[in-house]
């Protein structure tokens, strides 16, 4: 398993798919490359089902223990079974998806050998849904969840970014979840540095304050040192599991970051954050080796080493940008 020179080993790769979606989400920032929606029929920069592959299979030989495929909207591939059967038996799979496209597939992508799955869903009230994410697809997504449930699939992970238009429906969304024993909740903070729209930022500490009344116990996770809240169900039937990834100003979230992302169209990220760092993976798997080798040595925490805080807040370290040489942000562009 390769580490950076923070000795940060690379256990987990984000695949993303396409850039295509069949929603318009508000907040959606396109795996850090920026909103770029366009027609829904496949494009011609996309990774093709080979390479895809392809580059699983180096990772593997990397020692990489896990994927996730990302989109855009990842089931908008035709191939998205067939690239699931092809994982290395050794990688653990799992998705991230909108949900609209699970009934009459899940099972076949189970069958596959998908293994988890994260659906977005960040209200239960179909009005102000349609407005987060563009499109009248609620009850499509509630049909989404099931059928992931009943593919066996369950505890199915529903993503919920909380922001100033959600934050109020964060309290029927945990109960929803405890009330399903088939569910668990993620709330993930909204990252302006990358969606824009500051002003919508909270304080994710009230959240936490506020699920730590709730909760019957909490609990660590090493991995990005994320706090678990666990509420117990009515007569004694488990408990409903809610997780907060709270990533920005977050020291201690990126020194324990272990995924690098390849984007749809062929490039390696070191970094959600940064588009300065992209490395295109070739079409060879020895292109593809050197160029995972390269984007994991060039690795930096985002908070505490790239970005670094000040009395004015947080500001790129000039330090860092004086050792790489100058370099300018790169700008991304298809």
């Amino acid at each position: 398993m390769l580490s950076d020179e923070f000795g940060r080993e690379v256990s987990g790769v984000r695949v993303s798919l396409t850039d295509r979606c069949n929603f318009d989400c508000v907040y959606c920032h396109n795996e850090g490359l920026g909103d770029t929606r366009g027609p829904l029929e496949a494009q011609d920069d996309e990774l093709s089902t080979d390479r895809v592959i392809r580059f699983l299979e180096v990772a593997a030989d990397f020692g990489v223990e896990s994927v996730k495929f990302t989109g855009g909207e990842p089931m908008l591939r035709d191939d998205l079974a067939e690239i699931v059967a092809h994982t290395p038996d050794e990688m653990a799979v799992s998705m991230t998806t909108n949900g609209t496209y699970l009934p009459g597939r899940a099972s076949d992508l189970v069958d596959a050998g998908l293994e988890r799955v994260n659906i977005s869903q960040d209200a239960l009230d179909r009005e102000s849904f349609a407005e987060l994410t563009q499109s009248g697809a609620y009850d499509r997504v509630l049909e989404g969840v099931q059928a992931a449930v009943d593919a066996g699939l369950a505890p199915v992970k529903l993503n919920m970014v909380v922001f100033e238009p959600t934050a109020g429906y964060v309290p029927e969304m945990v109960d929803h979840v405890v009330a399903n024993e088939g569910l668990r909740l993620q709330l993930i903070e909204y990252m302006p540095e990358l969606a824009g729209n500051p002003e919508w930022a909270i304080d994710i500490e009230r959240v936490h304050d506020w699920l730590g009344d709730q909760a019957d116990r909490i609990e660590n996770r090493e991995m990005h040192d994320r706090r678990r809240y666990f509420i117990e169900r009515e007569e004694g039937a488990g408990e409903g599991m809610i997780e907060i990834v709270d990533p920005v100003g977050n020291e201690t979230f990126c020194a324990n970051c272990h995924r690098v992302r390849l984007t749809h169209d062929g490039y390696l990220k070191g970094c959600l954050n940064r588009n300065d760092d992209l490395r295109a993976i070739g079409k060879t798997a020895a292109e593809m080796r050197a160029a995972f080798r390269d984007t994991v040595a060039d690795r930096v925490p985002y908070y505490g080493e790239y970005m670094i805080e000040t009395e004015d807040g947080w500001e790129v370290n000039e330090e860092y940008l004086d050792s790489e040489g100058d370099r300018a942000p790169y700008t991304y562009s298809k």
